[in-house]
């Protein structure tokens, strides 16, 4: 669960920038293969464009500094391939699917689809209801540490397709999967710098299963209540704003959100006055602690405090945090309210399909006025040991 944990806590350091493409659905291409390219709001990392029968799906930020696009076709029940050179070609329908990270487990549940998943690396790490009793029912494999440890495991499950996430080192097995014909789409969802980016990539599973309709509307939902949070907090004057620190030290170094990534956006867009404001970058700042003691010591809340489930053990994992007014208040948060069943985390499974959550758990924490009857669904506050 640590490098699960890990991957995690530095993807929510990538800024949060809005990108957005507006207007009509554009159409491109003669003839047969004309091509439907459709709106993407806010996620940069992929296109979809619809054809007769079939559908091309572009990932052309598959990792960071990326310098290649993989191409997908997608092609309806009975449908004839068109012309044209494609990484993968994915049949529909489709029955059996393999998946790499539990960020695209919820894509499955809220699709009516979890069903379809053969195979995972680790299983110990979902935490999904819905997923583990198509698990207690003998209907999933363990993959083990991870696909690119167990790639025969795979050609012998034979599934319709594996989304691949490019945080682990599965890319080197991309070609060993072509040659079994089993078709690897690559998944980059943690690039995007725009929470409500992240959750689009629903998109690019509701295609790849036949059901981007729906997928859409998933998405529409998520979109709308995301939204409606943020209006929330667009009032608040900056003299009303907490100040909030973040980050943990590791190995004497202070990682933070730095002031343009996605942790420090959302952090604003509830109401929050980042106590590193000054730390500009999409990634993370690495601070030392002298430098951190001096900005953040009178910070009102602590926000992201790493998976302590108490401050006695935070504090006698790491004595310099009892320094801190925010400690010493009791104005830490973590986000550990939620496990599953063998102990993964849900925020680190359902988070990025639910940026709206994350929103307004940080409205409730810094201005609880605003949301009077809502209550935490992933972060906690941390007491002292019972």
């Amino acid at each position: 669960m640590k490098n699960h944990r890990i991957s995690f806590f530095f993807s929510l350091l990538f800024l949060f920038v809005i990108l957005s493409f507006s207007g009509c659905n554009e159409k491109v291409g003669k003839g047969e293969n004309t091509l439907e390219k459709l709106v993407i709001s806010y996620a940069s990392g992929f296109t979809i464009s619809k054809g007769e029968n079939f559908w091309k799906v572009e990932v052309t930020q598959p990792w960071t500094g990326a310098d290649r696009i993989f191409s997908y076709l997608v092609l309806e029940e009975n449908a004839e391939k068109p012309t044209g050179n494609f990484d993968a070609i994915i049949q529909l329908p489709v029955e059996k699917v393999i998946l790499t990270s539990t960020t695209q487990i919820p894509h499955l549940d809220m699709l009516d689809e979890t069903k379809k998943l053969i195979g995972f690396p680790n299983l110990d790490l979902i935490s999904s209801e819905k997923t583990w009793q198509h698990i207690d029912a003998g209907n999933v494999t363990d993959l083990g540490s991870g696909p690119s440890a167990n790639t025969e495991m795979v050609i012998d499950l034979a599934p319709d397709w594996i989304m691949i996430s490019t945080l682990g080192d599965d890319l080197k097995y991309l070609d060993l999967l072509a040659q079994a014909e089993i078709p690897a789409v690559i998944n980059g969802e943690y690039v995007e710098q725009h929470p409500l980016g992240r959750a689009e990539w629903i998109k690019f599973t509701g295609v790849l299963l036949g059901k981007y309709e729906e997928s859409k509307l998933a998405f529409e939902q998520v979109e709308n209540d995301y939204l409606e949070a943020e209006k929330l907090s667009d009032s608040i004057v900056d003299s009303l704003r907490p100040t909030v620190l973040s980050g943990v030290l590791y190995q004497d170094i202070w990682y933070a959100p730095g002031s343009e990534s996605w942790g420090a956006k959302i952090l604003q867009n509830a109401g929050g006055d980042y106590i590193f404001s000054d730390q500009k970058g999409t990634g993370s700042a690495q601070l030392n602690y002298e430098y951190v003691l001096e900005n953040a010591l009178e910070a009102d809340f602590w926000i992201g405090s790493a998976d302590f489930l108490d401050l006695e053990t935070m504090g006698n994992a790491e004595t310099r945090y009892k320094a801190f007014k925010a400690f010493k208040s009791g104005n830490v948060f973590s986000y550990t309210q939620k496990r599953g069943r063998e102990g993964g985390l849900e925020y680190f499974e359902l988070g990025y399909m639910r940026p709206d959550l994350i929103l307004k758990d940080l409205i409730k924490i810094l201005h609880p006025d605003l949301l009077p009857a809502y209550e935490l669904y992933f972060y906690q506050q941390l007491h002292a040991k019972k």
